[in-house]
């Protein structure tokens, strides 16, 4: 094999790798909202600093997109967020799965990604998985209802 075919061999196996990981984030966020209503995502962890649970939201919705313009531009072009009411939950789904769509489609529509893209798409990732652990503290410390894929994802109880 040539060269040339190794790095695209290895480019669209991180990109399935990296579609599959996104893909089971995706989810655990479409799962996590199923289970909240309205009233849920204006809370806050009670007696410590933070914000409520629908900005929590508001940041990987905003993280997803102004990331994913990043990776399609390979250089980072700043913050910005379409979804403006945070605290309702039919707006908080469809930016969600909008979101998701906008990665899925950036993702797919690049061959050969660059170091900065690469390192562009990893830290999207890890942002997603932040607030997974920051969201596992609101369940807990709101002793709300725990999704079963969370569950099984983070072995939680």
């Amino acid at each position: 094999m040539s060269q040339i075919t190794n790095v695209l061999l290895s480019n669209v196996f991180f990109s399935n790798v990296l579609l599959a990981s996104f893909d089971k984030s995706f989810q655990l966020y479409q799962d996590l909202v199923a289970t909240l209503d309205e009233a849920t995502l204006n809370q806050k962890l009670p007696n410590l600093p933070s914000n409520t649970i629908g900005l929590q939201l508001w940041c990987v919705v905003g993280a997803r997109e102004s990331y994913s313009k990043a990776i399609k531009a390979n250089q980072w072009s700043g913050f910005s967020c379409s979804l403006n009411k945070p605290h309702n939950k039919k707006d908080v789904l469809v930016a969600l799965h909008s979101s998701e769509d906008v990665v899925k489609e950036v993702l797919g529509d690049i061959r050969m990604y660059s170091e900065t893209q690469y390192q562009l798409i990893v830290t999207l990732l890890e942002h997603e998985c932040q607030h997974h652990g920051q969201l596992i503290r609101y369940l807990y410390g709101l002793k709300l209802e725990i999704p079963e894929s969370w569950k099984v994802k983070y072995a939680l109880s």
